[in-house]
């Protein structure tokens, strides 16, 4: 159950979100906002996969 929530949100967040890869993000020079939602999608996306 906990997984199927977390795909879903995952899909969810795939055509809301922006993709920062295909924007040649550089982390180095990225917002703090940015790099929130960088980790955010990790999170989201590791759960998603467990």
């Amino acid at each position: 159950m906990k997984q199927r929530a977390f795909v879903l949100l995952s899909q969810i967040n795939k055509t809301v979100l922006p993709s920062f890869t295909q924007q040649r993000l550089d982390l180095a020079k990225a917002k703090k906002w940015q790099l929130a939602l960088l980790a955010y999608r990790y999170w989201v996306t590791k759960n998603a996969l467990n």
